[in-house]
């Protein structure tokens, strides 16, 4: 349905209505919206979204729980791994035809001209916008809404492709999930001969695992719990240490490349740099909500590096989406309907999940 809405210099612009699940305010449960999108500009593409995956920054921002950082504009439409088909596209658009299969991540939005952009790094241009609650340059709404809806508008440059031989369900957690861990293995270099750890067999942990293993490493898991051990290695790991066993962690101390952070809770960091050989590297994926302390000496001695890595480039995350097509590799998921959403989060919360919650957005309509 059409309606109009004027953006912000007073021009009208046409819109239709689409149904979605939104937050009206941080304590209320998510419930049936509606929402205007923009009718496709010269280089939009429309897609209709077929499924969506839940990721922690969908609760922290529906809930406004990084209100510190980023407010919380409500209605809030959480949903920024989305995989969906092409309805719509606007005339000077030439990457994307009606019917393809693609993919919108955390972005929306970017300048395309400024240094980080030229450098494939949209993630981090002054005028990126993320797939929701960020200013919507278009007018159309005060904020950008996400991916629990039943349609979605974004610039050409911010489309992706999905590999076809991929299950669409599994496949839109790699939107997010797939990104954050991709990215930092790609750069430190992971490949046959590295040994390789990963911190945390969770929604990013599993990920991580199944990519490093992909790659060629030799893949350890660490872990707080012995029950994820069968698990761990049916991902690809190559051994998992307990991390509460100090005579697992012995045998593993000086002898990691890398070493890959997934935990979002507090804890020890100096017991990883310990792990790293010489020229190791830490990096944070995780955001733990307090300060970690380190001790600088566990990064002086060994010329070792602790950095953090935040989602990836538009080209870099095509390239992750390639890369899962060529090895087959998706999200472990559990589907489910759109109703069951607020149910989800509360499981999310207490890690009942393996390992990711996908939304069936067929079940909007109904």
């Amino acid at each position: 349905m059409l309606a109009d809405s004027s953006d912000l210099t007073g021009r009208e612009k046409p819109v239709f209505q689409a149904k979605a699940f939104a937050a009206a305010n941080p304590t209320a449960e998510l419930a049936e919206a509606v929402i205007p999108r923009r009718t496709p500009t010269d280089r939009d593409v429309q897609i209709e979204i077929l499924y969506c995956g839940i990721c922690h920054s969908d609760l922290h921002t529906a809930r406004d729980e990084w209100k510190s950082v980023m407010p919380t504009v409500y209605p809030c439409v959480p949903g920024h791994e989305i995989v969906g088909k092409v309805t719509k596209i606007g005339p000077a658009v030439t990457k994307f035809q009606v019917g393809d299969t693609v993919g919108v991540g955390c972005l929306v939005a970017a300048d395309h001209t400024c240094p980080t952009c030229q450098h494939g790094q949209e993630q981090f241009c002054a005028h990126a916008a993320f797939t929701y609650n960020a200013p919507d340059k278009h007018g159309t709404a005060p904020v950008t809404y996400g991916g629990y809806s039943e349609a979605i508008v974004v610039e050409e440059e911010m489309v992706l492709r999905i590999p076809g031989n991929l299950d669409l369900a599994g496949a839109a957690p790699l939107l997010c999930a797939g990104i954050t861990t991709y990215s930092p293995l790609k750069r430190q270099g992971v490949g046959p001969g590295k040994k390789v750890g990963i911190v945390g067999l969770g929604g990013l942990g599993h990920m991580g695992v199944k990519l490093a293993h992909a790659m060629g490493a030799h893949v350890v898991v660490f872990s707080t719990s012995p029950s994820k051990r069968d698990d761990a290695l049916r991902l690809g790991a190559d051994e998992v240490v307990i991390t509460k066993n100090p005579e697992e962690l012995a045998r593993h101390m000086g002898t990691f490349d890398m070493i890959l952070d997934c935990v979002s809770a507090e804890h020890d960091l100096n017991i990883f740099l310990a792990l790293l050989r010489t020229g190791g590297n830490l990096t944070m994926v995780g955001a733990p909500e307090k300060p970690l302390p380190i001790g600088i000496f566990g990064l002086l001695f060994g010329n070792k590096t602790l950095s953090g890595s935040m989602i990836g480039g538009i080209a870099e995350t095509q390239e992750m989406l390639d890369f899962c097509g060529k090895h087959g590799i998706t999200a472990d998921v559990e589907v489910i309907p759109m109703q069951h959403v607020n149910q989800a989060y509360e499981r999310m919360l207490k890690s009942d999940v393996k390992y990711r919650f996908t939304i069936d957005m067929a079940s909007l309509k109904a």
